[in-house]
């Protein structure tokens, strides 16, 4: 059994090939998404973050209002790039979040990846210090974070305070029981898999490493979850952490589908040259559902995770977007022991 749901990365255009053709466009449909995945028995809805761009970016006032929809599904993030945070009034963001859904946020956290601008984080006031790296930052912000989290006393309070204080140091507020233990790493090769098992997240692995070693691309993640594995029973964590991975899956079952998603058929791994380095892209999976069966139980990374999360493409709109994910709960997943 897998937990199935959707990635978005809330693209709009004002194009007349694009439903969604503004900001506000994005967002309301990436909540009626939610909801529509719901319905179709999905089991998350997940949105990736970008800044300066055309796309998502805050995630907290959407997760809460898909939150506020929903009633079962997992809302979360694949991945905010903690370069651009503030992790203790991301915390405060997080935990009411959390408190809306009812406990059901599923945080992906990141370095990130190459952004439109240079050095954005930058014009958000965050500039890493000498001889630190922007990912060491990153990392800096992830570990304050994570303490936050914890919902443990730091703060001395003030000696006539406006309102009465609970004993002893104060924490972050509203504090979300448990959602220390839901926070996920967005690890694009095998050495940042091991680092966030050593810090006790859970691991999301996208359909991008930035490395290669020659062999398919589900080979070499399915190594990368195997060592982030290893390196949790080494580090003495409590528990089995989670893992999921994003793949493209476009079962065709109807003439819309195959007049968009034809071309995607020949489909393989893609090397290219990411941040100065090689860089490995899994393909698109798309054809018919006995074709894409026979594909898909061969991808070692998907048989080793718990988690599928499904690339969807988000301006041909929430119906067309629900159909793919119903597509892949139908026709696919009962075969594959998804299930």
């Amino acid at each position: 059994m897998k937990k199935i749901g959707f990635l978005s990365f809330g693209h709009w255009s004002d194009s007349r090939h694009s439903m969604v053709r503004s900001g506000a466009d994005a967002l309301l449909q990436s909540i009626q998404l939610a909801v529509a995945a719901e319905e179709a028995g999905a089991d998350g809805a997940y949105y990736r973050v970008h800044h300066f761009a055309q796309q998502l970016a805050s995630p907290f006032p959407l997760l809460a209002a898909a939150g506020a929809r929903t009633s079962r599904i997992e809302l979360g993030t694949a991945v905010i790039d903690m370069r651009y945070e503030n992790p203790l009034y991301m915390a405060e963001d997080a935990g009411a979040a959390d408190l809306i859904s009812g406990g059901r946020l599923q945080l992906g956290l990141s370095r990130g990846s190459p952004e439109q601008v240079i050095d954005g984080f930058r014009y958000f006031g965050y500039v890493p210090p000498e001889g630190m790296s922007d990912a060491d930052m990153a990392r800096e912000h992830t570990r304050v974070f994570l303490e936050a989290l914890k919902g443990e006393g730091f703060a001395r309070p003030h000696p006539r305070p406006m309102f009465p204080n609970p004993p002893g140091l104060l924490r972050i507020e509203p504090h979300a029981p448990g959602l220390r233990d839901r926070i996920w790493w967005g690890a694009g090769t095998r050495a940042t898999a091991e680092w966030a098992a050593e810090q006790g997240m859970n691991l999301m692995s996208s359909t991008l490493l930035t490395e290669d070693t020659g062999v398919p691309f589900h080979q070499l993640q399915a190594e990368q979850i195997q060592r982030f594995r290893d390196t949790w029973t080494a580090a003495g964590h409590d528990g089995e952490p989670r893992v999921s991975v994003s793949r493209s899956i476009f079962p065709i079952v109807s003439d819309l589908d195959r007049q968009l998603f034809w071309h995607d058929q020949g489909s393989t791994d893609q090397v290219g040259r990411l941040d100065g380095g090689n860089a490995r892209f899994g393909k698109t999976y798309a054809g018919e559902p006995d074709k894409l069966i026979a594909e898909l139980a061969e991808d070692e990374a998907i048989a080793a995770a718990d988690t599928l999360l499904l690339t969807v493409p988000n301006q041909l709109g929430v119906d067309y977007n629900a159909h793919v994910i119903e597509s892949v709960l139908t026709h696919l997943a009962p075969e594959l022991g998804w299930r």
